[in-house]
C-alpha cells in the first residue's frame, strides 16, 4: 500500500470557511498521525462543512458517509444483494454467475481503490449503535478489509483523510477514540462570528450587525433554553433580517421577549414560551 506522506499536505483554511488556528493545527496533526480526525461540537458549529473545505483545501475528492440509527458499519465497506441475485436468477439472467454483479462498494472501498488520496466524511457517527465504531477499528487500522462473497482483500492505494463528525448523543467506546485525534469545537465569540458573517455577508451594516449580535448571544445567554440557537441559524436570522430590510433598532427592541423572525433561531414552543415568561417577569420588576 502507497501512504501519502503527511509533510505534504497541510490544511490552511479555506476563503468560503473561518477555520481557528487550533482547528487547522487538529487537521495537520491527523493528517501527520495518519489518524482519523474526530470532531465534536455544538449542532450548526460547521462541523460538516470542515469536511468539505478540507476536501477542497488539499485538492480531494470528498466521500460523504451519512450516519443513520440504523446505519452498520459494513455498510461502509460494502454490501452484498442476495435479493437482486435471486431474482435475475429466477429471470435466468446470466449476470448471476458472477458475484461480483451484485457487490455494492461503499464509501470507505471507493476511497480505498481511489488512485489518489481522498477525504471521508463520516457523518454524526454517535447516531449509530453503540458498536459501530469498534466494528470498523481494524479496517481504520490496517486500511484493508476482506470480501468474503469475492474472497479477495481490498486493500487501500492512499490512506485518506478520514474526519468524523459528533454531536455527543452517545459516548464513544474508550478502543474507538484511542485511535482518533479529537477536536471539540467551541461556540464562536463575537469576534470569530464576525469573521464567519463577514464571508457570507460581506456588505452587511456594522449598526444591523451589531445589533444582531447583541440580541443573538443574549438569548445564548438566557437560563433554561432547551435548545440555544447555532451558528447557521444565526446566518439564516441575518440573511431575513437582511431580506426583510430590518432595521438595527428594531432587531433590538424586544417587546414580547422575542427577537423579529425569531423561527430562524428558537425551534421549540418550550423556549419560546420561557423567553416570554422571562419578559413578562422582567417587565413587572420580579426578580428572575
Amino acid at each position: 500500500m502507497s501512504l501519502t506522506s503527511p509533510g505534504k499536505n497541510r490544511f490552511t483554511g479555506t476563503d468560503n470557511y473561518v477555520a481557528t488556528d487550533d482547528l487547522k493545527m487538529a487537521v495537520n496533526a491527523a493528517i501527520a498521525l495518519e489518524r482519523p480526525l474526530l470532531v465534536k461540537g455544538e449542532p450548526g458549529t460547521g462541523k460538516t462543512l470542515l469536511a468539505q473545505e478540507v476536501a477542497a483545501s488539499l485538492g480531494r475528492e470528498l466521500l460523504s458517509w451519512h450516519i443513520k440509527s440504523t446505519t452498520k458499519a459494513h455498510q461502509g465497506l460494502y454490501e452484498y444483494d442476495a435479493v437482486s441475485r435471486l431474482r435475475d436468477s429466477q429471470l435466468g439472467d446470466e449476470k448471476v454467475r458472477d458475484i461480483r454483479n451484485y457487490i455494492v462498494k461503499g464509501q470507505l472501498w471507493h476511497a480505498f481503490e481511489s488512485d489518489k488520496p481522498t477525504v471521508v466524511l463520516i457523518d454524526e457517527i454517535d447516531k449509530a449503535d453503540i458498536e459501530f465504531p469498534n466494528d470498523l477499528l481494524q479496517e481504520l487500522d490496517r486500511m484493508e478489509f476482506y470480501v468474503y462473497e469475492t474472497r479477495e482483500t481490498i486493500k487501500a492505494k492512499h490512506r485518506p483523510l478520514i474526519i468524523i463528525t459528533s454531536n455527543n448523543e452517545k459516548d464513544l467506546p474508550d478502543a474507538f477514540l484511542r485511535r482518533c485525534f479529537f477536536h471539540y469545537i467551541n461556540f464562536p465569540n463575537e469576534k470569530t462570528m464576525r469573521e464567519i458573517v463577514d464571508v457570507h455577508f460581506p456588505k452587511i451594516k456594522e449598526d444591523v450587525l451589531g445589533s444582531a449580535l447583541t440580541t443573538f448571544f443574549a438569548l445564548r445567554d438566557a437560563p433554561g433554553l432547551k435548545k440555544k440557537p447555532s451558528t447557521s441559524e444565526f446566518l439564516d436570522w441575518l440573511h431575513l433580517l437582511l431580506n426583510e430590510g430590518v432595521k438595527a433598532d428594531d432587531i433590538s427592541r424586544i417587546d414580547d421577549g422575542l427577537p423579529p423572525l425569531a423561527g430562524a433561531l428558537l425551534k421549540n414552543e418550550q423556549d419560546i414560551s420561557l423567553l416570554q415568561r422571562l419578559a413578562d417577569m422582567a417587565r413587572s420588576g420580579r426578580r428572575i
